[in-house]
């Protein structure tokens, strides 16, 4: 298993510099990640947020020098951003940090600040899902280097080649999902790795693994992340499959000391 923080980007850790050398103490303290939201506001308490992309941008800039800590946002709403517009992001950010961006994506929710319905965005999560796997159609695409020719419902991109490549030739996508949707699950299995948020137990991890074994015929190669706090024994996850731990932090007390001191105590391997 690989350990990762995952934190939201809330009052103070909105200042992308403290993130990035939140990053950096990571990377020194033997962490694998780190990983940020992808909101555009929040809930009172909370009043200040960053844009996770020029937020990464600046920890790859200060962890240029290292080679194992992977970086992205966790998870990007891919309705909310044009798909070839976070194509060259995409592929910016990963050339950025040296082949080092996980990518990833759901449908995003509006019940919980009401992203989309006080933005003028979709807010129908069926439109959203149409959305989101034409996106993925297209950044798939694009990363292949050869012209892409897309006529769908939502998008068009019409005979376009998208370099520079990313550095492995394509950026791996975890596709976040509620346990026990199937829809989110089929989705996820068709990419490189799934994210069910919101788990309650590890016996229900073991079932999200069974349901994405059979859908696959094998966990080769494939991740299964799960969030805990930091106090949280992850040995039981570990045994029920997944590869990826992040350490989730509640954004209505959400400190940076709190969050160097789960850096400087390192991950619970």
């Amino acid at each position: 298993m690989r350990f990762a923080v995952w934190v939201p980007l809330f009052d103070e850790l909105a200042d992308p510099l403290t993130v990035a050398r939140l990053a950096a103490a990571a990377e020194d303290a033997g962490w694998d990640g780190m990983f940020v939201w992808d909101q555009l506001w929040w809930r009172a308490p909370v009043t200040a947020v960053a844009d996770p992309w020029i937020v990464l941008a600046a920890v790859a800039a200060v962890a240029a020098s290292t080679e194992r800590l992977r970086i992205g946002p966790m998870v990007t709403p891919v309705a909310r951003r044009r798909p070839v517009k976070l194509s060259r992001e995409a592929t910016t950010l990963d050339r950025l940090s040296g082949g080092r961006l996980k990518l990833g994506v759901g449908l995003g929710s509006d019940r919980f600040a009401g992203e989309f319905s006080r933005s003028g965005e979709e807010a129908d999560d069926r439109v959203r899902a149409g959305q989101l796997d034409e996106s993925l159609e297209i950044l798939k695409a694009g990363w292949t280097g050869e012209p892409v020719c897309h006529h769908g419902k939502h998008y068009t991109v019409d005979s376009v080649r998208f370099l520079p490549r990313p550095v492995a030739g394509r950026t791996p996508i975890w596709v976040a999902g509620f346990p026990g949707n199937p829809r989110p699950l089929r989705r996820g299995v068709r990419h490189d790795g799934f994210f069910p948020v919101n788990l309650t137990s590890p016996n229900q991890l073991a079932d999200v693994v069974a349901s994405v074994q059979s859908l696959r015929g094998s966990l080769t190669g494939y991740d299964i992340t799960v969030a805990v706090s930091s106090s949280t024994d992850v040995r039981p996850y570990a045994t029920a499959g997944a590869t990826w731990c992040l350490t989730d932090f509640d954004p209505a007390t959400l400190r940076p000391a709190d969050v160097r001191a789960v850096i400087d105590a390192g991950p619970a391997r």
